[in-house]
């Protein structure tokens, strides 16, 4: 087994740097040629929703039968053929059928915040649970700074009369 100081100075090493990078590459290069073999048709295909109603991509609408399928992959196959760009496609989709008919809102102008309100709230979220249990922590340890070096949670000295009735009371109810 490696020791401290032994993974320190590999860590320093000019190959270990060079293996990493070359494992970042190898990585980024194999994520970008995995995208690569989709083509146009695919890509703007898995954009779009079917208009029957399934609630399914268009190409992936594999109900018996469905009556708009079909009709929609061959607005797909002629408005690639015109030569649109994929933003004038999924327009002019939007256009025809309305915006729901996109499976994912197109970046721009209002729809910026389909994208960024709900990553927003994730981060304010976490952010706020964090606060609360810092301070939950916070008011623990207080308490805990607080208690006598007997383990109870105050010192008897430093309870007004109405805690200390109250705590007789309830030894009293409490005993057999």
């Amino acid at each position: 087994m490696r020791s401290l100081t032994q993974l320190r100075r590999s860590l320093h090493s000019p190959i270990f740097w060079a293996r990493t990078l070359q494992i970042a590459l190898l990585c980024v290069v194999t994520v970008v040629m995995l995208g690569a073999g989709k083509s146009r048709y695919d890509r703007l295909g898995h954009e779009l929703m079917c208009s029957c109603g399934c609630a399914q991509i268009l190409l992936e609408c594999n109900h018996v039968g469905c009556p708009d399928s079909a009709r929609m992959i061959g607005e797909l196959h002629a408005q690639l053929d015109s030569g649109n760009s994929d933003t004038q496609v999924l327009q002019w989709f939007e256009a025809k059928y309305g915006a729901t008919i996109l499976a994912a809102p197109i970046r721009g102008g209002f729809d910026n915040a389909a994208w960024i309100v709900p990553a927003a709230i994730f981060i304010l979220a976490t952010l706020g649970t964090f606060g609360i249990v810092w301070l939950w922590k916070r008011r623990s340890l207080a308490l805990a700074g607080t208690a006598g070096l007997g383990g109870d949670l105050a010192v008897p000295g430093d309870l007004n009369p109405q805690d200390a009735a109250l705590r007789d009371r309830i030894r009293r109810e409490t005993e057999y």
